[in-house]
């Protein structure tokens, strides 16, 4: 069957992709062009060297001539390569998300990219099914269909209605400059500000600046001043950078972020200079993960992202839901979009004084260790024993801060049809996974663990990072909850115990990975 308005036929991208192909394979081949223009013009030719650009300028027509597409038969197809042709091929019913994404020159030209996500984890550009170069309006269209057309309660294609699409409701959620204060308390400001300092360096040795720094008289000039100060200084100077940097990357990335809702799915846009739109459908949102690292937290921000069912690790950034945002707007959001406010404000079921010490343990055994050494090196260090016994003290005053975070943030909760798991401190998670989206769950337990009857309880999921880890639950706590959530699943694998008289799984480390 093929879907409204569907092509039997193979189609080419718009005409207009004419003028994009070459733009990108002109900033391909910048750097070889550039080369074969010094070398043209050192070596006394006139001109000549110019004739390399009729070089992407080739490249990108035959890179229009040789793609085309069609959708039909319940398949997206994509089909490319001259020498060696290449078509990708997809079931409708395997869509998870369709992003739109517009570069400068797409927007320009009135033109988007149709990416069409299906879970399959790939890393290579040329196994993505992308379709680029669609006019805008003909792109929403194609969306549209595809997400109509995900499989109904029965198992078969619904094509949707033939009729317009209902009028859009109001956004959920748009974007407020304000939040772009939390981007400097995330890792994209210390990333840019790293990849900054290392292009300087490496243009600093590449013209020569390195070697004609005089480092001596730096340090005789610096011998009388206050090195505090001068360190403080550099710390402050640093701090500055990568929060501007920080800033200007979040307002780039989500300037004019809207989510809303319709059509049974959620819509996200969001871009400064390149625009993308992401569509998750609603039969494919298995839960949400409300995100607080460290940073956030203390300032009382978080992020939110969908668990989305066939998914994989490569396209985390399909299923942002809400950027760094004030805790209060993703605690909402988080409420909107599973429709009940439970798992999100429950308390937790608390682990016990066993999951808390092994907390405690794994925190201050370490920090312990690198105290002893410090305090072994001090008196052979020299100038550096002072800064050796600050390590010594430091490491498990901040153990025993990480290790108390962790305590307190370990919990879990089975409410209104949802398994809601918390824990981590650096960066706390609170998952929340619908109990419909489990296929499966493993019970793992080290040999420390046993010897305090705790387990790790690992929900199998086909969305997201596929699981959702309980830390340290004491098992009863474990197999109660599983049996709860999933009536039948568990059940044949349990025993009485004859010493407790309590129902334990048999002596496995899983149960089957799938309902049978």
């Amino acid at each position: 069957m093929s879907l409204p308005g569907a092509p039997e036929d193979w189609q080419r991208l718009d005409p207009r992709m004419l003028l994009v192909h070459p733009v990108r394979e002109t900033v391909k081949l910048a750097p070889v062009l550039l080369g074969l223009l010094v070398a043209g013009t050192a070596s006394g030719a006139r001109g000549w060297q110019l004739l390399g650009i009729l070089v992407p300028v080739a490249l990108g027509l035959l890179r229009y001539l040789t793609t085309s597409y069609r959708v039909a038969g319940g398949r997206v197809e994509l089909r490319r390569g001259l020498l060696e042709r290449h078509v990708l091929s997809t079931p409708v019913d395997r869509v998870r998300t369709v992003d739109l994404t517009a570069s400068p020159i797409h927007r320009l030209l009135g033109l988007t990219t149709v990416r069409v996500g299906t879970g399959t984890a790939s890393t290579s550009d040329d196994e993505q099914l992308d379709l680029d170069g669609l006019p805008v309006e003909r792109a929403r269209r194609l969306r549209e269909e595809l997400l109509r057309a995900a499989p109904g309660p029965g198992g078969a294609l619904d094509p949707g209605e033939a009729g317009p699409a209902p009028a859009a409701p109001p956004p959920v959620l748009t974007f407020d400059p304000a939040w772009a204060r939390f981007a400097p308390l995330t890792s994209t400001g210390v990333v840019l500000g790293a990849g900054v300092l290392g292009g300087g360096v490496q243009l600093l040795e590449a013209v020569g600046g390195a070697r004609r720094l005089d480092v001596s008289s730096w340090a005789d000039r610096a011998a009388g001043a206050p090195v505090l100060l001068a360190a403080v200084a550099a710390v402050l100077a640093v701090g500055v950078v990568t929060s501007v940097l920080a800033v200007g990357g979040y307002l780039l990335a989500n300037w004019g972020f809207t989510l809303g809702h319709a059509d049974r799915a959620w819509h996200l846009s969001r871009g400064l200079l390149t625009t993308r739109e992401t569509s998750l459908d609603d039969a494919r949102l298995a839960g949400v993960t409300l995100g607080e690292p460290l940073g956030l937290r203390a300032t009382g921000g978080g992020r939110l992202a969908a668990i989305v069912t066939g998914l994989g690790d490569g396209q985390e950034s399909s299923s942002v839901l809400v950027p760094p945002a004030p805790r209060g707007v993703v605690q909402a959001t988080a409420r909107r979009v599973l429709g009940v406010a439970g798992p999100v404000d429950v308390p937790l079921r608390r682990h016990g004084p066993a999951a808390t010490h092994r907390r405690w343990t794994r925190a201050l055994v370490p920090a312990l260790v690198v105290a002893g050494g410090c305090l072994l090196l001090a008196g052979r260090a020299g100038w550096a024993s002072t800064w050796l016994l600050v390590l010594a003290v430091v490491a498990p005053v901040v153990a025993c801060a990480l290790a108390a975070d962790r305590s307190r943030s370990l919990g879990h909760a089975l409410v209104e049809g949802y398994v809601v798991s918390r824990s981590g401190s650096l960066y706390r998670r609170r998952d929340v996974l619908d109990v419909g989206a489990v296929i499966g769950w493993n019970l793992r337990a080290t040999w420390f663990q046993r010897r305090v009857g705790l387990v790790s309880l690992v929900a199998t999921t086909a969305g997201g990072r596929q699981a959702v880890t309980l830390l340290d639950v004491p098992e009863a706590d474990a197999v109660a909850l599983a049996a709860a959530a999933t009536p039948g699943l568990v059940e044949p694998f349990l025993y009485d115990h004859p010493a407790t008289g309590r129902s334990t799984p048999w002596p496995t480390t899983s149960t089957p990975s799938s309902r049978t």
